[in-house]
Order: structure tokens, then sequence, then C-alpha cells
């Protein structure tokens, strides 16, 4: 038999986060579910600018991570972008 093969996204997501106090917790919630694809995380709070700033390194399929940054996306003050590319997994 052949080596499984899968396709898979990895990539970057940029989370900056307007209203720490309002969407903190939310934002962490959501983190904590869809942790399965995180593979390293920074965050800095930007203090002068008044906003937290976090860059994930994420690894996963199209649905799940569509629901990640979607989940993200939709909470107040919470503003997401992310650069994903495809790769075949042949492990």
């Amino acid at each position: 038999m052949g080596e499984a093969r899968s396709t898979r996204r990895i990539g970057v997501v940029g989370i900056v986060v307007q209203n720490r106090e309002l969407s903190a917790s939310m934002v962490q919630s959501t983190l904590s579910e869809y942790s399965d694809l995180i593979v390293g995380r920074m965050g800095i709070p930007y203090r002068e600018k008044g906003v937290a700033v976090i860059a994930l390194i994420v690894d996963g399929d199209t649905d799940r991570l569509g629901g990640l940054t979607g989940r993200l996306g939709s909470l107040d003050g919470v503003h997401v972008r992310s650069a994903l590319t495809s790769f075949v997994d042949v492990s």
C-alpha cells in the first residue's frame, strides 16, 4: 500500500482585538475550542494603541479553519485576517 496523503492548510491568522475588556474572554474561549489547529501563538498587548495583537500559526482543514476565523471575526471589536496555503501531508 502507498502512503496516506491528505490536503491540509497551513498558515498564519492575525487577530486584532480593539476592546480587550469586552472581547478577551470570548477570544480566549474560541482559541481554546480550536486549540487542535494552533501550532503556535504570540500575543502582544499594544497599550499605546489600546489594542491586543495575536498571531497564530495554524494547521488544519478548510472547514475547521473557516470555523475558527469566522467565529473570531463575528466578535465585537475583533478583526481577523488569514494567509493560508495548501500542502500534502505524507506522514
